[in-house]
């Protein structure tokens, strides 16, 4: 496998097709082989599907978890010593969550991509920055919730923090005024998850009628509607609200999960998700699990290098998507683009999950 080291110095989106399947297969088959000697459940599952073997000239034809696999077992590649943070889903009351084992390793890798991620985006310079969710959320550093893992990994990306709402999840106006006037002229980058900002952010201004100018703002948000399904609305029509309610015009979207962390796919300017050097998007016919061309709807498979202390470098999710392209986007930047269509409903991606409770 690369060096650590000179794993984050890569460039995010300067690895053309060729070259960069190539060092996906290479990486994720040597992840395969070492997860598969150190995590006895998943070295039985590649015991099972009679793939022992992680070398490979092609990355897609690596076995790949369903991700509802970390809400029903324990899977860790290091010893319960070496762990640094658990780190889990979001979910519902009674609801199974994933829990993910990270060792200090793993954690450092995964904020120095996610760095160099932002950076493209976002500069070099740390902004002011507005957290909009409340502090509450990460009070628990040594359980980390899906959302407060996502504030603390982008708050390392701003300076002079606020958030935007209080412990009780009410609109924090007049400190939101007070940071807007210290920081006048000045870029300000926003975070929070989409149904968090349209719930308690773009609908508390439309009640007020409070409008603050964040026409230097830059927000990028993630998460999808979660339990806000039956009050989704459009991108576009997402992006509307916030320019009519506080002025924001430079909006990005992220997809990604706490299965995965770090490895998170940007949307750019052209309203493309991407996927950087580190990871990629592949979609799956779900009769089949075979691999789906170009523009074709499927289920989305996604690959990273950087899960060194569990089990999670391709997984198979139940979001439905489809590529866009590669290496041709008008934003310049090289590799797959895609978008999500959404979640499988009542879908259950077990396949694997199958195969190894079998033969437990």
């Amino acid at each position: 496998m690369i060096d650590l080291q000179a794993l984050p110095e890569l460039p995010p989106y300067g690895m053309a097709r060729e070259e960069k399947r190539a060092f996906l297969a290479r990486e994720l088959g040597e992840l395969t082989r070492f997860h598969g000697e150190r995590c006895p459940e998943y070295g039985r599952l590649l015991a099972a599907l009679g793939a022992q073997s992680g070398q490979t000239d092609d990355f897609e034809s690596l076995p790949f978890l369903p991700v509802r696999l970390f809400k029903e077992f324990s899977l860790k590649s290091v010893p319960e010593e070496a762990l640094a943070r658990t780190m889990t889903s979001s979910g519902t009351t009674g609801q199974q969550v994933s829990r993910i084992y990270l060792d200090r390793e793993t954690s450092a890798l995964q904020s120095k991509v996610l760095s160099r991620i932002m950076g493209d985006f976002l500069g070099k310079q740390r902004l002011p920055m507005v957290i909009l969710d409340s502090p509450a959320v990460v009070k628990n550093r040594a359980m980390f919730s899906a959302r407060g893992a996502g504030i603390l990994g982008f708050s390392m990306f701003g300076r002079d923090k606020i958030y935007a709402l209080d412990e009780n999840m009410q609109l924090d106006t007049e400190g939101l005024k007070a940071f807007l006037e210290k920081h006048e002229g000045e870029d300000i980058f926003l975070f929070g998850f989409t149904f968090m900002i349209w719930l308690y952010f773009v609908k508390e201004l439309r009640r007020t009628g409070y409008r603050p100018d964040l026409s230097q703002g830059v927000l990028v948000h993630g998460g999808g509607w979660k339990k806000l399904a039956d009050q989704h609305i459009s991108t576009g029509a997402f992006k509307q609200a916030l320019q009519e309610t506080c002025g924001l015009t430079r909006v990005h979207n992220y997809y990604g999960m706490v299965e995965q962390t770090g490895s998170i796919y940007m949307e750019c300017e052209c309203g493309h998700l991407h996927a950087p050097v580190w990871s990629d998007v592949t979609i799956r016919r779900p009769e089949d699990f075979s691999v789906a061309a170009a523009g074709e709807k499927g289920l989305v498979q996604v690959a990273s290098v950087l899960p060194r202390s569990y089990p999670g470098h391709i997984l198979l999710t139940e979001d439905e998507g489809r590529i866009l392209g590669e290496d041709d986007c008008p934003c310049g930047r090289k590799g797959r683009y895609f978008e999500i269509l959404g979640r499988i409903q009542r879908a259950e991606v077990r396949g694997c999950s199958d195969t190894y409770e079998q033969r437990r």
